[in-house]
């Protein structure tokens, strides 16, 4: 989305590396936007990104975003987002059990332990 049409402020969706957040848009870099996370749309994704499906590589456990952390990210990434924000630990939440239900379907051996992670972490954002 081109600069002139969003401005500080404003409430955007962007993604960070494999999560989507829900933010408030702080500045406009020459090649980056500073946003502000409020809500969390897509928690990451678990394991080695460089290997995706495997689990005989280091497998790492991503955090989203905390409320109110700000991060740098692609403009191209920034959209207008024009619905009511959502309370921040409710959205993740929804964003994580939405992770595990598709992780399911999977059923392999990177879905169990992507799944296995993603139950730490929600003990770990307090939401059992």
């Amino acid at each position: 989305m081109a600069e002139s049409q969003l401005s500080s402020g404003d409430i955007v969706t962007a993604i960070y590396k494999t999560g989507k957040y829900i933010g408030e848009l702080v500045e406009w870099g020459s090649d980056k936007a500073l946003v502000k996370v409020l809500a969390v749309r897509r928690h990451p994704t678990q394991g080695d990104l460089h290997s995706p499906g495997r689990v005989d590589v280091a497998f790492q456990q991503r955090r989203a975003l905390a409320l109110y952390e700000k991060t740098w990210v692609h403009p191209a990434s920034v959209k207008r987002y024009e619905e009511e924000v959502p309370d921040y630990k409710e959205s993740l939440r929804e964003a994580l059990e939405a992770e595990v239900t598709k992780l399911k379907e999977k059923g392999d051996p990177w879905a169990e332990r992507s799944i296995e992670q993603l139950e730490d972490l929600k003990k770990d954002y307090k939401l059992t």
